[in-house]
């Protein structure tokens, strides 16, 4: 009797790519017929059906292989540069920099935005800078998106049920079938331009649960530099 060999539904490759060495991620899926692959900030996966054969897996990665170079050196290139939690600092908001101002206090008290800089009040430790940012982040997301929500939801004649923030790594934003909007709090580092944008697209998905021809004449309709912007916000990485 034939022994069936069980693959790892996941595993870490690599390979030679227009004269690149790449890692990637291979996931494989009973329900998959086709082989798909992504790139995001965590670099390239690649997901294939449940016995897809090394020939057809290989064939796939040299046809794209230009595609995947290009597009992994385009997310180093717009990945942003890690921020040193200290004071002086310059953080993202809302399409500008402030100035991280740390004041050491005993007392744990909430980040303070004044004119171009952002007071924080923690204990000597980068940690606590970080969270405190953070907090600060998310309260400021909240008030915004609310906002920015109630704006064009009867411009576009809908009701999302609940509006909630993502930490999600890869999406900007997303919409359920049950009506729920989620929008990532990394948005509030944008201009708004490109949030109201992505709030548009999440509540057009409430008419149009997909991307059909229909889906963007809804988009369009409140939003009508849609095109340019969703370029832009393509060259941005979440993070």
């Amino acid at each position: 009797m034939r022994k069936l060999i069980t693959l790892p539904a996941v595993e870490q490759r690599a390979a030679l790519l227009a004269g690149k060495h790449i890692t990637y991620t291979l996931k494989r899926s009973g329900k998959r017929r086709s082989i798909g692959l992504r790139i995001d900030d965590r670099g390239l996966t690649v997901s294939v059906p449940l016995r897809a054969s090394e020939k057809w897996l290989h064939s796939v990665l040299q046809d794209k292989a230009r595609w995947v170079v290009e597009k992994l050196d385009g997310w180093q290139t717009c990945k942003p540069p890690e921020i040193r939690w200290q004071d002086g600092e310059k953080i993202d908001f809302l399409g500008e920099l402030l100035e991280l101002r740390v004041v050491q206090s005993l007392f744990a008290t909430p980040a303070h935005h004044r004119n171009k800089e952002l007071w924080v009040f923690v204990a000597d430790d980068n940690d606590h800078i970080e969270q405190a940012v953070f907090q600060w982040y998310r309260h400021q997301a909240e008030n915004l998106f609310v906002r920015r929500v109630a704006h064009f939801s009867p411009l576009l004649n809908v009701v999302p049920r609940t509006v909630k923030l993502s930490e999600a790594k890869t999406q900007w934003g997303s919409c359920t079938a049950h009506g729920s909007v989620r929008l990532n709090v990394q948005l509030i580092k944008l201009p708004e331009r490109l949030i109201d944008y992505v709030v548009v697209h999440e509540l057009a998905h409430l008419r149009e649960l997909n991307h059909s021809a229909a889906f963007w004449r809804v988009v369009e309709s409140v939003c009508p530099d849609y095109a340019s912007l969703r370029g832009e916000l393509k060259a941005v990485a979440i993070g």
